[in-house]
């Protein structure tokens, strides 16, 4: 178990691999985010991205499924208060392999029981393109 105790400003890691469908852009996007350059390959075309792109909130799901497999299961993380700087500076498209890269930027004691860990969230493709970047305030468990 890794708690905040365990952590350093400075740590990093990256990790995963997610390769994003066509159909789940549009699946989730018909759901959360139907915008028409997210669920109609035709408009999409028309659309300043040229192509079918997932929704930024689908990055961000698909971001944080792959930080719950990769690094936060099994460990002290208690759970977000939120993120800080959230951007997707590069849209997602169907084909595109995404991991994840995470650097720890700031930790201080919240209480007697957790600490605060702002951690710096980087996802890109396997091109390099980032597509995601935030600052994730999550509370982790102390000894």
């Amino acid at each position: 178990m890794e708690y905040f105790e365990d952590l350093a400003v400075g740590d990093s890691a990256t990790f995963g691999e997610y390769e994003v469908t066509r159909e789940e852009i549009t699946t989730f996007a018909g759901q959360y985010d139907p915008q028409p350059f997210h669920t109609d390959e035709d408009a999409a075309e028309g659309s300043m991205f040229g192509d079918l792109v997932a929704s930024g909130w689908h990055t961000a799901a698909m971001t944080m499924r792959l930080l719950v497999d990769h690094r936060l299961s099994g460990t002290g993380a208690m759970g977000a208060l939120g993120v800080d700087s959230l951007r997707w500076p590069t849209p997602v498209r169907p084909g595109d392999a995404l991991s994840v890269r995470t650097e720890v930027v700031e930790k201080e004691v919240w209480d007697e029981a957790r600490g605060r860990v702002a951690t710096e969230v980087t996802t890109t493709t396997d091109a390099d393109e980032t597509v995601l970047s935030m600052i994730g305030q999550v509370l982790w468990q102390r000894r």
